[in-house]
């Protein structure tokens, strides 16, 4: 393997894995209200 390739290899993996953090980041911002709903009824609930 080339280091050129090796290299452009490297830097799609760090693409798609900032465009998984940023799809996660987003979720976890969408649903931060549902989730704190949830963890309070359980927390209740104990």
């Amino acid at each position: 393997m080339r280091l050129t390739s090796r290299g452009q290899g490297l830097a799609e993996y760090a693409l798609i894995l900032a465009l998984i953090a940023i799809l996660a980041i987003t979720a976890l911002l969408f649903l931060s209200g549902q989730i704190n709903t949830i963890l309070s009824t359980i927390g209740n609930a104990l």
